[in-house]
């Protein structure tokens, strides 16, 4: 009882530090950078990558330096020689509508302070072509260190009569966590808590995988027109998982490898920038990382479309949206032969709306819809949520850059439906402030 307590007051009082650090360093600072290890690396603001200047969304060029395989150079001075280690924390207050009556022991039924995350990361260039973006966590929800989302990269180009072409294979161990769309993997929104209700089903390919599992791709770009990908994922080791932090009961693991696909067409006029996409992965699942009783198979094939208005970087507005469906066939789950063969479909919207890159305001819309799962509960959820956001660091000429960004929120998440119920999803209404700080 003594650890509990002694780390719900640590999550208190960490939340509580960050949050009220952010709203000092906001007040006293005129305007800081994304990962600032990439930012010393290339010698650009962050605001170069990223449209809210701080944060997983990227712009054009920031798809391109992800594209490449993190190596871009340009930095100059001690900067740019430093190895390129970053870490960031993140905190967050929730409010939830009703009071949670199955609340995990530490944490109140209500109005909590959390210590969301602590992360270290390797982000930059590892050596001539090769690089990466690592990022181990503590976990302050789960209170464990865990492997986090890691993306190892080569990356070259060349030159094929009047064609040019980018190509490259990212080592990763989350599906799409590689993409540069940011659609599912680093998708809207870009901060949560771990102490919010959330939604009980989502397709295998967007998020069911994270962090579980290692895949090898290799990819191509075309004229910057034509994006391919192609790779398979497979589980980790048991003795891996366990040395990582990634063997919880609430695992799966993959039976053979999965086939993973992509291909985009972008285009970019005049600062508008337009892309469509489709996306799949086809894998046999063991539940709980058991394979003695068989395996149940999912077929994921989604399509994404993405536009930015870049123009001019004063007004920067965005749209974003993906449709997945997944089929189901539960021969391992399924315990009722009537509920083996089931769906899930999965409909994503956003459209942002960012001033100066510092002052930004999102609507998000998230619709899942299926058949009755293997238990016969019902998955439907249905949700909106809003965010305003003030990133006051992250161009050039910023305050302590690139050592020091700064993200804060305010995060509202409204239900129609959730996980299969209807006026009382109402009570899942969530309020958040959030604080993210990466140095």
């Amino acid at each position: 009882m003594q650890k509990l307590t002694t780390r719900r007051y640590n999550s208190v009082f960490l939340s509580a530090s960050l949050l009220i650090l952010t709203s000092i360093v906001a007040i006293t600072s005129p305007k800081l950078n994304a990962m600032p290890s990439f930012s010393r690396q290339t010698g650009q603001a962050c605001s170069s990558c990223h449209t809210q200047s701080f944060g997983p969304n990227l712009t054009p060029f920031g798809r391109n330096f992800k594209l490449g395989g993190y190596t871009m150079g340009g930095g100059t001075g001690t900067n740019a020689k430093l190895p390129p280690i970053s870490a960031m924390i993140t905190g967050s207050f929730t409010n939830t509508n009703k009071d949670a009556t199955d609340v995990p022991k530490g944490f109140d039924a209500n109005n909590n302070f959390t210590f969301d995350e602590a992360s270290l990361f390797y982000a930059g260039r590892i050596y001539g072509k090769l690089g990466a973006f690592i990022q181990g966590t503590y976990n302050g929800f789960e209170d464990i260190l865990e492997m986090d989302k890691t993306d190892i990269r080569y990356a070259d180009n060349l030159d094929i009569g009047d064609h040019q072409m980018t190509y490259g294979v990212s080592l990763n161990n989350t599906p799409t966590v590689q993409d540069l769309w940011n659609t599912t993997a680093w998708g809207f929104p870009y901060t949560e808590s771990g102490i919010k209700p959330g939604v009980g089903s989502s397709a295998l390919i967007d998020g069911g995988l994270d962090s579980q599992v290692g895949g090898a791709t290799a990819y191509t770009m075309i004229d910057n027109l034509l994006y391919l990908e192609a790779g398979a994922y497979g589980s980790f080791s048991s003795n891996f998982q366990r040395g990582f932090g990634i063997a919880r009961a609430d695992r799966v693991a993959l039976d053979a490898p999965a086939p993973y696909w992509r291909a985009a067409l972008q285009h970019d006029w005049k600062g508008n920038y337009f892309a469509l996409g489709h996306f799949g992965m086809i894998a046999d699942v063991c539940p709980e990382r058991n394979c003695g009783g068989g395996t149940d198979k999912f077929t994921d094939v989604g399509f994404d479309a993405t536009y930015q208005y870049m123009a001019n970087p004063k007004h920067i507005f965005e749209a974003k949206s993906a449709y997945i469906y997944e089929d189901q066939k539960l021969t391992a789950s399924g315990a009722n032969p009537a509920n083996q063969n089931t769906y899930l479909t999965t409909y994503k919207f956003n459209g942002a709306y960012t001033f100066d890159q510092t002052y930004g305001i999102t609507f998000g819309y998230n619709k899942v819809n299926g058949s009755h799962s293997a238990d016969l509960s019902r998955p439907n959820s249905e949700y909106y949520t809003a965010e305003l956001v003030y990133v006051p660091f992250g161009k050039s000429g910023s305050y302590l850059s690139p050592w020091l960004n700064l993200r804060t929120s305010l995060q509202y998440i409204g239900y129609s439906q959730a996980n299969g119920t209807g006026a009382a999803a109402q009570n899942n209404n969530t309020f958040m402030v959030n604080g993210w700080l990466a140095f």
